[in-house]
């Protein structure tokens, strides 16, 4: 019986590696997609031991033409995707007023729309079968406004309801759409945005979650078929406050919160 097969983009560290490493441990053929080919190679190494098939790809996906490509190479070598992981993202932190151009275009494009074109290139194939998962990596700034991270959690907003209203467009299709969204975790994204500078307070080691414990949840909602997963208690309550407060009050308490963490 042929193992089934998962495609991982962002898949050279934080999340994205340890969902190599969880899918691996439970019988699935990897296809690793990051920009860093030796930071691949080395995990498809380290997997080698799982007896996963493990084809990695160096690819810039904030590219425009990114998500095109990828789906086309992999047809070319005929590689079915069972499941999708749209894990690649990127962070910054800070005012927005600060922000390149070029960094505002880099997020949107990587965060949301490769995410969306990825999605609609390999649903197709899927619904076609009659099966398949994806799993779309969101953000619990998804349910918030969040100042001095402005433009981001907008991009995790996004990915949060694309995923809601998606996998509702394809109850009884076969294919299940999940979104995680997990606090802040132990990855050097966090660590970048948090340790930005000597000024800058770090978080506190009780809000930031452990990355193991992050995936494997993200592969538990993601196998169950659940459309929305919040890894972490204190995450879920706060996700569930914000939802049931007024939206001006949310606002002002995030940007007292965040200015705690990030200078704008």
């Amino acid at each position: 019986m042929a193992r089934p097969r998962v495609l991982i983009t962002g898949a050279s560290a934080g999340i994205g590696a340890e969902f190599a490493r969880t899918f691996a441990a439970n019988g699935y053929d990897l296809i690793l997609v990051a920009r860093r080919e030796d930071k691949l190679a080395a995990l498809r190494d380290e997997l080698a031991t799982t007896g996963a098939h493990v084809v990695v790809i160096a690819k810039d996906l904030s590219l425009k033409t990114a998500a095109k490509s990828l789906y086309q190479e992999l047809k070319a070598i005929n590689l079915p995707v069972d499941v999708l992981i749209n894990n690649a993202g990127v962070a910054y932190g800070g005012a927005f007023t600060a922000m390149d151009a070029d960094a505002v275009q880099r997020m949107v494009m990587l965060n949301a729309t490769t995410l969306a074109s990825l999605t609609r290139l390999f649903v197709t194939d899927m619904v076609a079968r009659g099966s398949g998962r994806i799993l779309n990596v969101s953000s619990l700034s998804a349910f918030q406004a969040v100042p001095s991270m402005s433009l981001y959690a907008a991009t995790k907003a996004f990915v949060l309801s694309f995923t809601e209203g998606l996998a509702e467009e394809l109850r009884g299709t076969g294919v299940t759409v999940t979104v995680l969204c997990p606090g802040f975790t132990d990855t050097q994204m966090v660590h970048d945005i948090a340790h930005g500078g000597a000024s800058m307070p770090e978080i506190p080691a009780f809000m930031i979650s452990d990355v193991r414990a992050v995936a494997k949840e993200g592969y538990d909602a993601c196998v169950a078929g659940e459309v929305v997963r919040v890894p972490g208690l204190a995450n879920q309550i706060s996700a569930l406050w914000t939802q049931t407060q007024p939206r001006w009050l949310v606002r002002t308490l995030s940007g007292m919160f965040t200015r705690q963490f990030l200078k704008p």
